[in-house]
């Protein structure tokens, strides 16, 4: 009768907790696109800044908190992959406070405290998300299709940029297309792990495409051009048929590229086809040449904070810079190692994962970004780590058979404490 009741009672106990780790991502990502819709019309003032922080701030302890319940809970829960996450986290906030007495920059300490805070939280969030959830894939559905039709019809010129509107009460507060591209895009690769027919992913791409082409975010629709390729080769059981097509497109749109950009003047993303007449783009060059210099001169341990606030190198350049070689090969290894395990078990397995389509979006995606665009530590980081973190979690102990839902809980792992991992359930 023990055995009975079981269940149900860890059903319960995990319940609630989960609704709070979709609530922190549902509030973090389109709840932030839609807050800075609505200031960006002059609908509301910026009653709580530019959201992002705060939100991310009041979510952190109880993130954590259900983190270490976690943790109790299912004894093989914590991987070497957790603790070496966990080693680096140290790292950077041991050289972060060695400098911050050294006298360093402390508005530059600080936004490192306030990525690590966004890290964190993402890593948890990903980590225990339970994405077969109906409610919260509905949710996050209607997100992306209400965000995609905000970003269409505010559009202008092909551009979308609020700021133009100049209705902003407090225009201070305003994000840029970056903000409005992150929740898009984050959102999307929640749908788009969930999404098992071929029509329906096709449509979701082109959507996605559309929108973050509007949006201008250039490397945010980078991201869409690699996982279009990589998510449809996962899925197909004919990889070589699929090859064809995709020269296809591309041949295409390089024949087309000057007819698109004379349609939209003023969209930034079609700057990609000829980055020289991107001012961003020579000005991220200039600060990659004076990060390559910093490294030349102090090879081993960098020299933090040595350039004006916000002229950091936006690679993973600044890693070595601010965290001397050891934080650079540190992080490179530890999302290297994610790739390397993701395609080596996981992509060329039959059976399809949505943990999988998951992780390997976001790690990739976050390669292709800190290798090009983003600063260290980006969030997107924490993000990849904890969905491969969930993903190598649930690949453990699930095993082949018969699905059985109720034997998988929200963390991924079926059996209480001290019990065998389920042998009756499928990688959902």
């Amino acid at each position: 009768m023990q055995a009975i009741n079981l269940r149900p009672q860890r059903s319960s106990r995990t319940k609630h907790e989960q609704r709070l780790v979709q609530l922190a991502f549902l509030l973090l990502f389109p709840g932030f696109f839609f807050y800075q819709t609505l200031l960006g019309l002059g609908m509301i003032r910026a009653y709580l800044g530019g959201y992002f922080s705060i939100v991310a701030l009041a979510f952190t302890l109880p993130l954590v908190f259900f983190y270490y319940i976690a943790l109790k809970r299912h004894r093989n829960f914590v991987s070497r992959f957790d603790l070496v996450h966990v080693m680096f986290i140290g790292y950077v906030v041991l050289v972060l406070v060695m400098n911050f007495v050294a006298g360093a920059n402390p508005i530059i300490v600080q936004r490192y405290v306030q990525s690590l805070v966004f890290c964190v939280d993402l890593y948890i969030i990903f980590r225990l998300i339970d994405i077969h959830d109906k409610k919260f894939i509905l949710m996050a559905t209607a997100s992306l299709a209400v965000m995609s039709a905000i970003t269409i019809h505010f559009s202008i010129n092909g551009f979308f940029y609020l700021q133009a509107l100049n209705d902003a009460k407090d225009p201070d507060s305003l994000a840029t297309y970056q903000g409005f591209a992150r929740s898009y895009i984050y959102t999307f690769m929640i749908v788009i792990s969930l999404t098992k027919f071929t029509s329906a992913r096709l449509f979701l791409y082109g959507l996605a495409i559309t929108t973050l082409f509007l949006n201008g975010a250039r490397t945010e629709f980078s991201a869409m051009l690699l996982l279009v390729p990589l998510l449809e080769f996962y899925h197909t059981r004919h990889k070589l048929y699929l090859t064809l097509p995709l020269i296809f497109v591309a041949i295409q749109f390089a024949a087309n590229a000057g007819a698109i950009a004379a349609l939209l003047p003023e969209n930034r993303t079609l700057q990609l086809l000829d980055l020289s007449h991107s001012s961003s783009a020579v000005a991220r060059d200039h600060l990659t040449s004076n990060a390559l210099r910093t490294i030349s001169q102090n090879p081993i341990f960098g020299d933090f904070a040595s350039y004006p606030d916000g002229h950091y190198a936006h690679n993973i350049l600044v890693a070595w810079v601010d965290f001397g070689l050891i934080g650079f090969l540190a992080f490179s290894a530890i999302l290297l190692w994610a790739a390397f395990r993701l395609f080596s078990d996981g992509f060329f397995l039959k059976a399809r994962s949505a943990e999988f389509v998951l992780a390997c979006s976001f790690v990739c995606a976050t390669i292709l970004w800190v290798v090009a665009a983003k600063s260290i530590p980006d969030m997107s980081v924490g993000a990849a780590l904890g969905a491969f973190a969930r993903y190598r979690y649930v690949r453990r102990y699930a095993k082949p058979g018969p699905v059985k839902p109720e034997a998988v809980t929200s963390y991924g792992g079926g059996a209480p404490p001290g019990t065998p991992p389920p042998h009756s359930c499928t990688l959902p």
